[in-house]
């Protein structure tokens, strides 16, 4: 099959903030396997930030000539844009740093390509999420209960706060297994993350208000979609299927 991260759709890009690991950070596995230069999952973020016009579409900047004022400037607190901002933001760290567990437990090129491509692109949709909170002058946390905002509830346990994510038995297990244990363990458990991601984003593009954060969520829907066929078919060749 075609190796993780070729081939890999322009939507699943993220936002113009830094990436959290460069190339040269994923260094050689515990089986030696050589560096990969990996320079286009930052150069697609840096096109679709282009895309989305962040500075001019951030909330309460100024309208264009003649265009009504539909909607308040400032979202609210307990607003879906704020709800879905602090949760999809709490629920892209976990995946990528599962995505930095697995990193270190195996040699595979492709799972580390994917692993890599994960952390690039969620941990830049995070920074997009947390600066437009900033810019509302919103805090990064809540006393809500998470998804509280779209009328879901999810019974938290053992860490997984929200649909999809792993809870800390889970992550503990990953920690404790190597190789191609390792990688369907990780590919399994990214499978049930994006499968909670794509509930929660489908459900602000059906109420948001807010341009700029619906197209990034639309953005996080068509990414993870064809990252989940992706991994299926890691999966299959492993030998493995997805958990549900």
């Amino acid at each position: 099959m075609t190796p993780a991260g070729k081939n890999r759709p322009d939507a699943n890009a993220g936002a113009t903030a830094t990436a959290v690991a460069g190339p040269e950070e994923l260094g050689a596995g515990p089986a030696g396997a050589p560096r990969r230069r990996l320079w286009w999952p930052a150069a697609l973020a840096a096109v679709v930030a282009l895309g989305l016009g962040l500075p001019a579409l951030l909330a309460g900047g100024p309208p264009a000539s003649g265009t009504a004022v539909t909607a308040a400037a400032t979202p609210a607190t307990d607003s879906p844009e704020a709800g879905f901002a602090r949760d999809m933001a709490a629920h892209h760290q976990q995946a990528v740093d599962m995505s930095f567990i697995v990193r270190d437990r195996t040699g595979d090129e492709a799972v580390r390509t994917l692993a890599f491509d994960i952390i690039n692109t969620q941990a830049n949709q995070r920074g997009m999420l947390m600066g437009w909170l900033d810019q509302w002058g919103l805090t990064q946390t809540s006393a809500a209960k998470p998804m509280a905002w779209m009328g879901h509830t999810y019974e938290a346990h053992d860490g997984s706060l929200m649909p999809g994510m792993a809870t800390n038995t889970e992550l503990d297990r990953l920690r404790s297994l190597n190789g191609r244990d390792a990688e369907v363990w990780y590919l399994q458990l990214m499978i049930e993350h994006h499968k909670g991601g794509l509930g929660m984003a489908q459900a602000y593009v059906d109420a948001s208000t807010n341009p700029a954060e619906k197209r990034l969520a639309q953005t996080m829907i068509n990414g993870q979609q064809a990252e989940i066929g992706l991994i299926t078919d890691m999966l299959a060749e492993r030998g493995a299927k997805p958990l549900t």
